[in-house]
This record gives structure tokens, sequence and C-alpha cells, in this order.
């Protein structure tokens, strides 16, 4: 039958998931027997990758999976290559948690730093003097896998939707060298009048700029 290997992840230590790694490098198993405990998106897919069926669904749900929709349209880490323009962001000691990984608020101002990078170095965005300014009414992320200090985070940026007075911007955001999303998500922005905070018609000059990121 083989070796049987048995690891023991404590609760909510998402930063044991690293570790587990290292624990199974050089190790090629036939199959992965989990107990109901062994939820860990980021366990799951290190296992699958080394070619053996790990018989639990993502943590999703651990229902049958025609009771569980949500669980067969979870969406798939995105590639480098989905993304037009990237920004790296070094990542700061005081953004890791009581976990000891990036706790999940921080990415939403990687969220906003990518998007209004993008716009002040493409002069479109001047934040104390420009007459249409961008509020956030939309935002939502998924994470796949834990971002820790001292990483660099390469936050891709591309647009979904240009709409009258409306962007959505879509975000990955990639853990150093890493090909896949360790997350990714969206937020919508609506271009108002700073004057009145009114929704206006997005300015020519930042279509023109938004255009070359639209997929």
């Amino acid at each position: 039958m083989g070796h049987l290997l048995r690891m023991i992840l404590s609760a909510a230590q998402i930063g044991d998931i690293e570790r587990s790694a290292g624990l199974i490098a050089g190790i090629q198993p036939d199959v992965v027997i989990p107990d109901r405990g062994y939820d860990a998106d980021a366990l799951v897919r290190l296992i699958q990758e080394k070619g053996a069926p790990a018989p639990i669904p993502l943590r999703v749900c651990f229902r049958p999976a025609s009771l569980c929709p949500l669980a067969m349209s979870r969406p798939q880490a995105h590639h480098r290559t989905d993304y037009r323009h990237f920004h790296a962001i070094t990542t700061r000691w005081m953004d890791n948690d009581a976990y000891r990984h990036v706790n999940n608020v921080v990415y939403y101002s990687w969220f906003d730093t990518v998007v209004n990078e993008y716009l002040i170095r493409r002069g479109v965005l001047d934040i104390e003097l420009s007459p249409v300014i961008g509020l956030v009414v939309e935002t939502h992320c998924q994470y796949f896998s834990p971002v820790s200090f001292p990483d660099t985070v390469h936050a891709g940026l591309r647009v979904a939707k240009l709409g009258n007075a409306s962007v959505r911007y879509d975000i990955g955001l990639f853990r150093n060298d890493d090909d896949s999303a360790a997350a990714q998500g969206h937020f919508v922005h609506v271009y108002v009048d700073r004057a009145g905070n009114v929704p206006v018609p997005l300015p020519a000059p930042l279509r023109l700029a938004l255009e070359p990121l639209l997929v």
C-alpha cells in the first residue's frame, strides 16, 4: 500500500499550508484520503498538481455537487497573461496579521493602488484638481492562496466594462513569480463631477487611456 503520511493543520492557520508543501516534497502519492477538516484550497490544489486525486471538494461546500451550485461555479485563478498592465507592490511587516499572512482588508488597498497608479501615470487623474473623479460603488475579492511579508505582489489590471459613466476594473494579485493569482477581484468606479457629486460621462482622455486595458 505504500507509506501513510498524516498532516495536521490547526484551525485558521493558513500559514501552515505553505509549510505543508515542504512536508510532501519528493513524495508522489497515489491518492489522498482527507478527513472532513481538510478544506484548504491551496493544499487541495497542491495535492492535485502532484497527480493524485484529493477526494474532497473545495471549501465552498462539502455537500454533493448537485446541492452546491457555488462549488460548481467557483472561479479559477487567473494567469498573468489575462491582464494588460502590472504594478509591483512591496508588502510590509504590518500587513501580516495574527495568522502570519496578509490580512484580507489589505488586498482592497492594492486594488486601489494599481488602478490609481495607472490613471495618474497616464495623466488622467489629478487627485487634487481633476474635475471628474471616480467613486467606488462595488467591490469583490476571491482568495486562492496566502501572501505574507516579505513577498512582492504584482497587481495586474484590466478593464472588463467601459460604460458611459462607469468602469469595471478587474485586478489579479500575483505573489512573487507565481503565474496563478493569489487573489483576484474587481471594483466599479462611477465617475462624478467633483463639485456636484453627480454622475457624468467619462472624459475623452480617460476613455482613451482605458481602452488599451479593455478585454
